[in-house]
């Protein structure tokens, strides 16, 4: 079984690649620093408890809800014309439903008409349905108002298909629902209750583990243990611990570093800080995690990002290939270096950069911050790091999902913010890995950035990190891309 030491930092192992110290991602301070952990050890990882292929059969169902939707749609507007004209050769029910299809499905996204809770109560499945309805029906109507369009277009025909439209998603998704459900056969939903010096017996619908059996405590300031905890969980719907008082606490911040709903036995709600109150059988828990993003709203997200992302790559092509000619010419080495970063679920991915130092003066663990005259930086890697320019590798990071263009900046696992470790600084510092790691964020556009050289410099970012995740929307990111423009050369940036 793996040891405690195991999971906590092992500072004889070497990160598995030479990497640069990033001050643009907070940087590290130059001091007697402990080597980061191993990066890759089996002590670190620890199998999903829930089969991932749940995913699919949600996803697959997401589907049919939809196309039917759409179905109800097209055919509902198709009987209007015909109930006004006697036939279906007039193609006024082709335009107006197509118009409204767009609005409807991104309006059924966002308010949760394809989610979980949607197939689980059919009625409140298809009154998110029918809102979202209503909502594209408004909005095409004030178009079409003010910019005087499809003057020509039968009142009388619209009118009796967005009745007769209204009528039949109700009907569709009241009944489809249910018989999805019942195709489903309770594979929907994973709960995952941990048992911690307590008894809970066996539960139908529920897995029951020991924590102690799977190298699991509740550390919220170890990395290592973050990771495990998370992978372990991964996938499931609902973890629910079973722990003393004292334990509550360190159990409730493992949880919030998860993407699940975690919920906690406790007498005192105080002792988890607890958002609301829930059941399991006949006894109350307290909800302290609900992820920060619904599914939905990780679609829009994810969107946003690569249509974004390929405009940008599109447009900065020459600036690119020039800045990788520039590289090649002055020193010699490889264009582009890869650093071992935490992303999303507190899990690593490989950050890609342009290399601003020689090959022999990286620094393998980080340790050592980027100086304002740094001698290890080359002549074109001066100005890339003035001028963020070395940054626009991580484009590709977006493309490949382990990133996105706003979010929380992405640390180094050895990172310090005078003499302690971020892990260290706040037990909150897991949280902000919820979200996938950005570009840019809100810390970055308030001038947050460079080396942390005292404690408070990682709390004022770790609090703009939180604040983002509280608050997201799309026109936020938006408005964080622009406000980015004016911050690209900054004082911090060296």
């Amino acid at each position: 079984m793996t040891t405690e030491n195991q999971l906590r930092f092992d500072a004889t192992q070497p990160l598995n690649e030479p990497s640069e110290s990033d001050p643009g991602s907070a940087g590290m301070a130059q001091a007697s620093v402990p080597a980061p952990p191993r990066l890759t050890p089996e002590s670190w990882t620890a199998q999903p408890l829930i089969d991932e292929n749940r995913q699919a059969l949600r996803i697959a169902l997401y589907l049919v809800l939809m196309l039917a939707d759409i179905a109800g749609i097209l055919g509902s507007f198709a009987v209007g014309s015909f109930i006004r004209y006697g036939n279906f050769h007039n193609h006024d029910w082709l335009q107006i439903s197509l118009a409204a299809l767009p609005l409807f499905v991104i309006s059924a996204l966002h308010n949760g008409a394809y989610s979980l809770p949607a197939i689980r109560s059919s009625w409140g499945g298809a009154e998110r349905a029918l809102s979202a309805l209503l909502g594209s029906f408004a909005i095409l109507f004030v178009v079409s108002y003010f910019l005087k369009a499809q003057q020509d277009v039968s009142r009388a025909a619209v009118a009796t298909g967005g009745i007769v439209s209204l009528i039949t998603l109700a009907v569709v998704r009241r009944n489809l629902a249910g018989w999805l459900m019942q195709r489903a056969r309770g594979r929907l939903m994973a709960t995952i209750i941990i048992t911690d010096d307590t008894f809970v017996p066996k539960t139908r619908g529920a897995m029951v583990i020991d924590p102690s059996q799977r190298a699991i405590k509740p550390e919220p300031r170890n990395p290592a243990m973050i990771q495990r905890f998370v992978q372990l969980v991964d996938s499931a719907d609902r973890v629910i611990v079973a722990c003393d008082d004292e334990s509550a606490a360190g159990w409730a911040a493992m949880l919030k570093s998860a993407n699940v709903r975690g919920e906690i036995f406790a007498s005192e709600a105080q002792l988890v800080g607890a958002v609301d109150i829930g059941r399991f059988g006949p006894q109350r828990t307290f909800v302290v995690s609900s992820g920060p993003l619904s599914a939905s709203q990780r679609i829009i997200k994810r969107a946003f990002d690569i249509v974004l992302t390929i405009a940008i790559l599109v447009l900065a092509a020459p600036v690119l290939i020039g800045i990788a000619i520039a590289i090649k010419l002055d020193s010699p080495g490889p264009v582009i270096f890869r650093q071992k970063r935490v992303g999303f679920g507190n899990r690593f991915f490989d950050i890609y950069k342009f290399r601003s130092m020689a090959v022999d003066a990286s620094d393998a663990l980080g340790a050592q911050s980027t100086a304002v005259d740094d001698d290890r930086l080359t002549r074109v890697g001066r100005f890339i790091r003035k001028t963020s320019l070395d940054e626009l590798p991580q484009l590709f990071n977006v493309l490949s999902g382990s990133m996105s263009l706003v979010g929380p900046r992405p640390h180094a696992i050895g990172s310090l913010a005078g003499p302690v470790l971020f892990w260290d600084v706040d037990d909150r510092y897991a949280h902000r890995h919820l979200l996938k790691p950005g570009i840019t964020g809100l810390a970055q556009i308030r001038g947050l950035r460079g080396t942390a050289l005292e404690v408070d410099d990682l709390s004022r970012r770790l609090q703009a990190d939180l604040e983002y995740m509280n608050g997201w929307s799309v026109w936020r990111d938006l408005l964080i891309i622009i406000k980015t423009c004016g911050v690209i050369a900054h004082p911090n940036a060296y």
